[in-house]
């Protein structure tokens, strides 16, 4: 895949409803001319891009563009600092100036792997980079394989979950930017781990987005959830593309990532022949012949369309994996008994069996929630199911609640335990969230720090009335502008090592050892996974071969047939395996092997 027109010189701007630009770099005014690439393309004067022949052409500039006339410069759309702050200015820095010491790291398939979901900013006291590169060593005790970091691009404020961002190129300068990123690559690759770097392409944030002002970035009255849709397929939208694109090939080129999970793909309004999810496939495919490294590229979809996943010779995308809400909530229902809202149609055994056979629970079937049919089946013939990406935890499923609470706040080791046996014993490519793995008791809450008075107070407002809607209290959603809401969120490092939390981290790591010594487990097919349950017992037994996986969802014991003659793990020791017959205690679960 070829990427469409970019700028030569690295202050080059597209600008092309601007009638005049003038480059303020180093505090001196570079009146700038209009430049031709590749055709015109979006507007008039060759383009709609900009050039300043008379500019620095090396060393560290603080920089903007001022418009028309403005005497307020506005950061660079490409900016790859911002350390003063989004509204402020760039500052450039030079990517190919930090010396990889990663030459001998092959990357990683996604087939066979345990994800790891982090936020930088709660995932270490500091939350720093450099404070998460420290852990790492944690991380390949636990056994996983990728870290994925939720988005690190240019916010206003101090914290965020990171889906407010506004200047896609940069990175935060609180988490230690740019520079500070390439040494936590390098340091997960000295490690052994492969990083995945969440991005969001479907919209910007309330405060700092000046893109409008340099071209039509946005299509203004086409809105999705979080406001104006991006532009992917009118007028300009060649620019705009292009613009995304080199983005996710800086992640993977410059910083070294080994995979993109692109946020919520839903939400592009994208009519264009060729969408834009077929050319992330392409251009994951492109990289990797550069490079001889896999680069994978996840998609969050609650669609349910496997054609995100079909390889792009039978009309796919090419996408090697995608999130599945419907395995996250089967598990959920079943250890919580939780089931109002979207968890309705999930309240069974039935469900759970249904999503570790098809992939998809809702492939064509009426969902409550919707008041519609949704969905498509998978081909099991063309995608493997380690294309599917699942969890019983993660930053949306806990933050997303009113009180931000994790499955470890009201349930029990039991419970916690056949949560993790069921995600990772499973057919699909598993994913924890920080914390899950030693059942953290801190909450993991929505939180901003919009400097705005005006925009804190209605974000706050509406996270309340977002919230009365549906039935809670309103005295118990956390303001997300306390500054608290944020530090409680950080994780409580010093608990893994107490009672019941060292007892399930222990587990997890057994599991995930298990699940790399089985290859069952992890490398057969749709077709090599058979499933039986008892609804009024409340019991699953999951077949993956040879390997069998009982799961009591019963508070009371049960006995199970099985086949297999060893007991390769149990969450509860009172388990028992005799004469092809299992004892399992309530809320437990057990592997057996042959």
């Amino acid at each position: 895949m070829t990427l469409p027109a970019k700028p030569n010189a690295r202050f080059d701007l597209w600008a092309p409803e601007a009638g005049a630009v003038t480059l303020l770099a180093g505090g001196q005014q570079y009146p700038m001319t209009p430049r031709a690439v590749g055709g015109a393309i979006g507007g008039s004067d060759g383009g709609g891009w900009w050039t300043a022949t008379d500019a620095p052409a090396a060393g560290e500039v603080d920089y903007g563009y001022l418009l028309d006339g403005d005497t307020t410069p506005l950061p660079d759309p490409r900016s790859r600092r911002q350390p003063d702050g989004v509204h402020s200015l760039s500052r450039t820095f030079d990517a190919g100036s930090h010396e990889w010491a990663d030459g001998a790291w092959q990357g990683r398939a996604l087939q066979g792997a345990v994800i790891y979901e982090l936020h930088i900013g709660t995932f270490t006291p500091e939350g720093t980079l450099d404070a998460a590169a420290g852990k790492l060593d944690y991380l390949v005790d636990l056994g996983v394989d990728f870290v994925e970091l939720l988005p690190v691009n240019g916010f206003n404020g101090t914290h965020n979950w990171g889906y407010d961002g506004v200047l896609w190129y940069a990175v935060h300068e609180g988490y230690g930017g740019p520079a500070a990123y390439q040494r936590f690559v390098d340091a997960a690759h000295a490690a052994g781990l492969g990083v995945i770097q969440d991005v969001v392409y479907n919209h910007l944030g309330p405060s700092g987005n000046y893109l409008p002002r340099f071209g039509p970035y946005l299509k203004s009255g086409e809105g999705n959830t979080w406001g104006d849709s991006v532009n992917l397929d009118g007028a300009g939208s060649d620019v705009v593309r292009a613009y995304i694109l080199e983005n996710a090939a800086m992640w993977l080129r410059d910083y070294h990532v080994d995979g993109l999970r692109l946020d919520a793909v839903h939400a592009f309004k994208d009519e264009r022949a060729v969408h834009l999810l077929e050319e992330f496939g392409a251009l994951a495919d492109t990289v990797a012949a550069e490079t001889g490294r896999p680069a994978t590229m996840i998609a969050e979809s609650d669609l349910n369309d496997p054609r995100l996943l079909y390889p792009r010779d039978v009309n796919g995308y090419g996408l090697a994996g995608q999130w599945s809400d419907d395995f996250h909530h089967a598990v959920h229902v079943n250890v919580s008994g939780e089931a109002e809202g979207y968890y309705a149609d999930f309240e069974s055994l039935e469900a759970l069996a249904k999503v570790l056979v098809d992939g998809y629970f809702h492939d064509g079937s009426y969902s409550s929630f919707r008041g519609r049919h949704h969905g498509r089946p998978i081909n099991t013939g063309v995608v493997h199911p380690a294309a599917l990406v699942v969890c019983s935890q993660n930053h949306d499923q806990i933050g997303n609640r009113a009180t931000g609470d994790r499955l470890s706040q009201t349930l029990g080791y039991g419970q916690l335990a056949l949560a993790a046996v069921a995600v990772l014993t499973s057919p699909y490519t598993p994913m924890l969230f920080m914390g899950e793995e030693y059942g953290a008791t801190t909450p993991w809450q929505f939180f901003t720090s919009h400097p705005e008075p005006e925009l804190g107070k209605a974000t706050a407002e509406g996270r309340i009335k977002e919230f009365e809607r549906m039935g809670w209290d309103p005295a118990v959603v956390p303001d997300p502008q306390d500054p608290e809401t944020f530090t409680r969120s950080k994780l409580n490092w010093a608990e893994s090592a107490e009672g019941d939390h060292a007892r399930l981290l222990e587990l997890y790591r057994n599991l995930i050892a298990l699940r790399r010594s089985m290859p069952e487990l992890a490398g057969l097919g749709f077709e090599d996974t058979a499933v039986a349950f008892s609804e009024a017992d409340r019991w699953l037994r999951l077949r993956r071969g040879s390997v069998e996986v009982a799961l009591n969802f019963s508070t009371e014991p049960r006995r199970l047939a099985v086949s297999g003659s060893t007991l390769a793990l149990a969450t509860d020791g009172a388990a028992r395996l005799e004469g092809g017959q299992l004892e399992l205690p309530g809320h437990s679960a057990a592997i057996i092997s042959s």
